[in-house]
């Protein structure tokens, strides 16, 4: 089964499908997945019209691009591809971001190397360093487009100064930061700043690390050497709080005749055209219960019911451990 998802635009020009596939989980952070099933997964993504595909550097550290390279070898032409530098150096142990201007070239030039390509499509800096002011490390990035190694620039988790700043050096086509029902801090002034600057927003986690899809329901659903077990959301008492927030959206998602993360991600595509998921998944049928979400219908009483369900400041935890906490917004 073929099939094409609408498309939508990040920045001025940067088609991408509504929907992405966030390839972190793969090999980095989660259980990591068999290879030829997270192959498979690329492989249904691309039958199902998904042309944005996410790695970054760190995922591993470098085995997710090598893997995504595997992947899309033979069809480079199908694909949006996006990776990121820079949420820590992969060259000096311990020091973390890293936006150092000789390192941006060096790390560009290492990822095209692992994914086996000429130019990357969107290539963000994965967090902002604080020692590095943001007009060097994007000027850096800037002189990769020139070069033709990059074809649009992105950032993630920079809060809404650091992003006026950088585009000020070069256009910046997207943001990618943690969006979905249970983390919508961003609404405050980060998503308005994008919009004034016409700046699209690629929202990874839009399932909530798949909690919001309904399957995890105790810290032993998750494997042992899974990243989430020491996430705040998915311990103790937040558990316990936050598992009353999904069963709302299964009773919806039931009444729509859709899952609970169909639903969830219907309500990140209903936020505004330029917005794009980029939901992870290991496994190809998972693929088309995320592309059955650009299908689901929400009407306004929907969109209001699930506002009131999950205003900001819903989800009970940080959305991270307190050390990456510290990385975020930058």
């Amino acid at each position: 089964m073929e099939s094409s998802l609408e498309t939508r635009t990040l920045g001025q020009d940067l088609t991408v499908s509504a929907i992405g596939l966030g390839c972190m989980g793969m090999s980095f952070a989660y259980q990591e997945a068999p290879e030829q099933r997270s192959l498979a997964t690329v492989d249904r993504a691309l039958e199902r019209g998904i042309t944005l595909i996410d790695t970054a550097d760190i995922y591993g550290p470098q085995t997710n691009e090598r893997l995504v390279g595997r992947a899309l070898r033979g069809r480079r032409d199908q694909v949006v591809l996006a990776t990121k530098f820079g949420g820590r150096s992969l060259e000096l142990e311990g020091r973390a971001p890293d936006g150092r201007p000789e390192y941006v070239a060096r790390a560009c030039d290492a990822s095209l190397a692992r994914l086996g390509v000429e130019v990357i499509d969107l290539y963000y800096l994965h967090r902002v360093d604080p020692q590095v002011a943001i007009e060097e490390t994007v000027g850096a990035m800037a002189e990769l487009v020139h070069a033709g190694k990059v074809r649009y620039l992105g950032l993630s988790e920079a809060a809404p100064a650091t992003i006026r700043r950088a585009q000020a050096v070069h256009p910046i086509a997207a943001l990618q930061t943690e969006y979905s029902l249970w983390t919508r801090d961003l609404e405050a002034a980060v998503l308005p700043t994008l919009r004034e600057l016409g700046i699209g927003l690629v929202a990874y986690s839009p399932l909530g690390r798949g909690f919001l899809t309904g399957t995890i329901r105790s810290s032993g659903d998750l494997g042992d050497d899974d990243w989430r077990r020491g996430n705040p959301r998915f311990q103790g008492d937040n558990l316990t709080r936050n598992l009353e927030l999904v069963d709302r959206v299964r009773e919806l998602a039931a009444g729509k005749g859709a899952t609970a993360g169909q639903l969830a991600l219907a309500w990140v595509l209903a936020q505004g055209p330029d917005v794009v998921p980029i939901p992870g998944t290991t496994r190809p049928e998972r693929i088309d219960e995320n592309a059955g979400a650009a299908d689901l219908e929400l009407t306004a009483t929907d969109l209001a019911e699930l506002d009131a369900l999950a205003p900001l400041g819903v989800a009970a935890g940080e959305r991270y451990a307190a050390p990456m906490m510290r990385v975020l917004n930058g």
